[in-house]
């Protein structure tokens, strides 16, 4: 596809309002850092945010071992896209384990975990904030 027909087909590219910049096919060569807060063992891979930080796509690895119990049942003010890529986690409030092809959708507010992973996991996450009125 050309470029000005995916400067069409998007936009003007530059976006507005939680746009993230526009990426073509790439290998991210971001680095994989610790997320503030996050348990040992946790780190992520930012493939795009916006400027405010509430738009993020990022890729989420866990080590073998991993626990976030220390954390208890966790909550966002925003929306939380998950898709397991790899691995496996469990979820200690349900009892269950979860593997490679999982997909979750969790709305603002909602409880989840804690986890741990034996294997380790790793994930494509997607965050976003809540929708306000005529948006």
């Amino acid at each position: 596809m050309s470029e000005a027909r995916r400067t069409s087909m998007s936009g003007s590219g530059s976006g507005s309002g939680g746009a993230k910049p526009e990426h073509e096919f790439h290998l991210p060569a971001g680095p994989w850092q610790r997320p503030p807060g996050a348990a040992a063992g946790v780190s992520e891979q930012i493939l795009a945010a916006d400027g405010s930080g509430t738009h993020t796509t990022a890729l989420v690895r866990w080590e073998p071992g991993t626990d976030t119990s220390p954390s208890g049942v966790v909550r966002h003010d925003g929306w939380e896209e998950v898709y397991l890529l790899e691995g496996s986690m469990r979820d200690l409030t349900l009892g269950e384990t979860f593997s490679r092809g999982f997909y979750a959708c969790r709305p603002p507010g909602m409880p989840h975990g804690p986890w741990d992973s034996e294997e380790g996991v790793t994930m494509l996450v997607i965050t976003y904030p809540e929708a306000t009125a005529g948006q």
